[in-house]
Parts: C-alpha cells; sequence; structure tokens
C-alpha cells in the first residue's frame, strides 16, 4: 500500500528532525509531505538538509499561515494526483508516536476507510495536559458526539490514516473549518459518505518543545461549525419528514 505521511508545520524547528527520524524508523517504505505555512525558525533548512530529501521527503513552502485544514485538503489533493493508496495525517509536535503507525496502516490495508488514533477509548490517554485543557478537549469531543450522531470517541484526533478511495467519496472542496475543527468536519463527512472508521487507543503527549497552535479563535470555530451543522441536520431530517407525510 503506497502510503503518503502528511506533516503540517508552522515553526517547528524543535520538533521536526526527531519526527522524520521516528517515520524512518517505522515506516521507512512510506513517504512523508512536509506541508510548511510560512516558517520562520529554520523548519524548511531541516527538512531540506535530510539525506532523503528530493526522494522520499518532499516539502510544500507556503508564503503565508493558511491554516491546518488548508494544509491537509491541500495534501489530500496532491496525494490523490500522485496516486497513492493511503494518506497519514501527523502533528509535527511529537505528540502523536509514530510506532502506532504500522498498526494503523494495517488496519487500512484490511479495508477501513478511516483509522483514528484515539485518546479517548481504553488503553488510550492524554499525558502533560493541564486538566482545563484535558477536560474542553473530552467536553468537546462529547458535544461533537451527541450534536452530529457520532459514533467516535475522538473525533477531534489528529493522528489518521485514509484510504484513498475514502478521500474520493468526501467532498473535499466542501470542507470549511480551517483549525482543529478540520477533524471534526473530515469525520462528520466521512460518516454522512458511510465510510467504516475504527479508533485505535494512542498515548497523547504534549509537546515540550515550541509553542502550541490552540487558540480561542480555533476553539469557537469548531463549536460554531458543529452547532450550524447539528442545525441543518435537524432541518433536513424535518423537512423529509414533512415530505413523507405529505405522500402518506
Amino acid at each position: 500500500m503506497r502510503t503518503l505521511v502528511v506533516v503540517p508545520t508552522h515553526d517547528e524547528a524543535d520538533n521536526i528532525a526527531d519526527l522524520l527520524d521516528g517515520l524512518d524508523r517505522h515506516v521507512p517504505d512510506a513517504d512523508v509531505l512536509v506541508v510548511d505555512d510560512a516558517s520562520t525558525d529554520g523548519t524548511r533548512s531541516i527538512v531540506r538538509s535530510r539525506p532523503d530529501f528530493g526522494g522520499r521527503l518532499r516539502i510544500v513552502e507556503r508564503d503565508e499561515k493558511k491554516g491546518l485544514g488548508d494544509a491537509y485538503v491541500h495534501a489530500f489533493g496532491l496525494a490523490l494526483a500522485d496516486g497513492y493508496d493511503a494518506v497519514v495525517e501527523i502533528d509535527a509536535d511529537l505528540s502523536h508516536d509514530p510506532a502506532a503507525l504500522p498498526m494503523m496502516l494495517d488496519l487500512a490495508r484490511r479495508d477501513i476507510d478511516v483509522v483514528i488514533g484515539s485518546r479517548y477509548i481504553p488503553g488510550g490517554s492524554v499525558v502533560g495536559w493541564p486538566r482545563r485543557r484535558t477536560w474542553l478537549s473530552r467536553w468537546g469531543n462529547r458535544y461533537a458526539a451527541i450534536a452530529l450522531g457520532l459514533a467516535i470517541n475522538d473525533a477531534t484526533a489528529g493522528y489518521r490514516v485514509y484510504r484513498a478511495d475514502t478521500l474520493r467519496r468526501i467532498d473535499l472542496g466542501a470542507v470549511r473549518a480551517e483549525g482543529y475543527g478540520f477533524q471534526i468536519e473530515m469525520t462528520y463527512r466521512a460518516v454522512a459518505a458511510g465510510c467504516s472508521i475504527v479508533e485505535v487507543p494512542i498515548v497523547f503527549r504534549d509537546r515540550v518543545a515550541g509553542a502550541s497552535k490552540m487558540s480561542g479563535n480555533i476553539v469557537r470555530e469548531a463549536f460554531l461549525l458543529v452547532t450550524w451543522w447539528a442545525v441543518g441536520d435537524a432541518i433536513t431530517l424535518r423537512r423529509r419528514r414533512r415530505a413523507y407525510n405529505d405522500h402518506d
């Protein structure tokens, strides 16, 4: 299964080399695409200095910070155009252990459409987050699950494997979320498309180096979009019921 690992970056010079080393160890046959948004700390030069750069390692350099969602959608389009069979999402900040990736890819090979590395199923955990952030993450996932009818424990998870056929079934051009709400939107759209989704437990570790990209605006965007989608679903369901009753 030809695999592309996508790594969005913005000022991740303290972490990117260690992550690439981990990917080399655990998935040596996978290609890696770094999508860098306006880093000024040397992230790009570190990637370009790798011995496998220009081969299985590539970089897309963008002049402005366009957001996580835009970076992934751009990379998904490149992956599909290049004929990859699977695409991996992984954070650059070492929160996601590449050692879990072989198991996740094995599930994708068994025709699971979306494999999610989950913090909130038995065996999964979060290390290093303050209690407030852990509560916010758990509450956000619970709200998304209830509002959108998702039987997913960690819809905001950023460690994933998508089969290429799955990405073709999702209307990537219609994806709106730019921040971490992107993960919820992709989950929502995958469920709507009838995709199979499996969660596997991972240990998520808070970044040690570099600055977090989380902000109040990102949280608000996710909350508002989830609410908007839930209201839209309710209106659609009401119209269908009305049409059914009128038909009777």
